[in-house]
């Protein structure tokens, strides 16, 4: 059985133009397949796809040629065969350039019961968490009982709308990236949201 792993791009001058990037992946199991034992179909192939892609939509900006050297660890994930390596580096790059200092953890190496809705709580009491922050697409269906049983509050994740937060519903984090520059993104996005009122984390 396939899967896709992927990310949508937005066109560097027209931003609502938009496409997505993928990674076709094989599972195994087939829809059982958990994510760490999914395979990428031709990773050679699809390494190339992504970099000629990201050199498509983003390779006019000034920051391009910073922003090839931060992409490799991502790139040279797809060596590994496995979809789960690329999701993971794809995830720590934009964490590790924002200097964040949490703790990743594994969803599978974690306790959890069965149920979309169910697993999501389950994981958010396993780690001690007080609230679920959620995506529009997601609060369609999310039952929040579960959560409610453990004392954990639902919250609907409501991104700024304005600057290079106008997309951000619509499109991969690159965006923003590109807009910024990888050299020093920490100070820049925190400089924006406290001037929208969002909570800046401290230093």
């Amino acid at each position: 059985m396939c899967s896709c792993y992927g990310l949508r791009l937005g066109a560097l001058d027209e931003p609502n133009r938009r496409q997505w990037l993928t990674v076709p992946s094989r599972l195994p199991h087939g829809r059982p397949t958990l994510i760490r034992d999914a395979l990428i179909d031709d990773p050679d192939r699809a390494r190339r796809k992504t970099a000629g892609m990201l050199r498509q939509h983003y390779g006019a900006s000034p920051h391009w040629p910073a922003l090839t050297r931060v992409l490799n660890p991502v790139l040279d994930a797809f060596g590994t065969g496995r979809t789960a390596a690329v999701a993971a580096a794809s995830t720590r790059l934009p964490l590790d350039l924002l200097r964040w200092q949490g703790q990743i953890l594994t969803s599978s190496d974690l306790p959890s019961r069965p149920g979309r809705s169910q697993r999501l709580a389950d994981l958010s009491a396993v780690t001690g968490a007080r609230a679920y922050v959620c995506g529009v697409g997601g609060m369609a269906y999310l039952d929040p009982a579960p959560f409610a049983t453990g004392g954990i509050a639902v919250m609907s994740l409501q991104p700024p709308t304005t600057n290079i937060w106008s997309s951000s519903r619509r499109l991969s984090a690159l965006g923003a990236l590109v807009a910024l520059g990888p050299q020093d993104p920490a100070a820049r996005p925190q400089k924006l949201a406290s001037g929208h009122g969002l909570p800046v984390a401290a230093a």
